[in-house]
């Protein structure tokens, strides 16, 4: 799945941000890396230093002399930009550019980035089905090459792995009343190896603490499954206790 994106770097300026963009890929399992007319030629010193464990894809990175060359691979274009730009291309939000991704499985995607000092070219971007813009505050909208590119990596990676996202349902407070409204029922008939004092001891402090905003705060994220099953407790708690 990941095989069928591809990222070029248009005349990429710094041999540090060519690293740190193929440590970006590396870090979301991407691998297709593609140079365009880097400024300060290749291979990059610079450009080893950065990239730390992800040397291995600037040794597999494929060099350019133009753009035109650079998508040809591609069955889909999308070019970043920091601004609105002047021409006859459309421009998608980011979620815009991610539910497009959701209908387009089986074709090959490449995103283009700019140089750091002006961005993409408007010839550039006339070989772009789409453009996309990262969201930022509006009187600060520059963003670093790598971090660009790390941004957009890591929001394929989601949309790829989203099944592996655990969404926890919160319990509703009634529900979690009911569970510590049994609790001096569970001391008293079932853990009767409780000492009295111990349970005179909760007695007296847990209305104090059901008051207090730390404890709502540590209970607040409790998921209902445990609430659900405190009619079970008493049983578990009977087969320990019973010799």
């Amino acid at each position: 799945m990941r095989n069928r994106f591809g990222f070029i770097l248009v005349k990429p300026q710094l041999g540090e941000n060519i690293g740190a963009s193929a440590r970006a890929l590396k870090n979301f399992g991407f691998s297709k890396l593609s140079i365009v007319k880097p400024r300060d030629g290749w291979p990059n010193v610079k450009a080893k230093a950065t990239s730390v464990g992800a040397y291995e894809i600037l040794k597999k990175a494929k060099m350019f002399d133009s753009t035109s060359e650079a998508v040809e691979d591609f069955d889909l274009i999308f070019s970043t930009t920091a601004r609105k730009r002047d021409i006859n291309k459309k421009h998608l939000s980011f979620i815009q550019f991610l539910n497009l991704l959701r209908k387009r499985k089986n074709q090959r995607i490449g995103i283009l980035f700019g140089p750091e000092s002006s961005g993409l070219s408007n010839h550039d971007l006339s070989y772009s089905n789409y453009i996309i813009q990262i969201p930022t505050k509006k009187n600060f909208s520059s963003i670093n090459l790598s971090h660009s590119v790390l941004l957009v990596c890591f929001e394929i990676f989601k949309l790829i792995n989203f099944k592996n996202f655990l969404v926890i349902k919160l319990c509703s407070k009634s529900l979690m009343t009911l569970f510590f409204a049994d609790i001096p029922y569970f001391l008293t008939n079932f853990l009767f190896f409780i000492t009295y004092n111990i349970f005179f001891f909760i007695s007296l402090t847990l209305p104090t603490l059901w008051k207090k905003p730390v404890f709502w705060f540590i209970i607040a994220s409790l998921s209902p499954y445990i609430f659900e099953q405190r009619e079970g407790i008493p049983h578990e708690a009977a087969s320990i206790t019973t010799f």
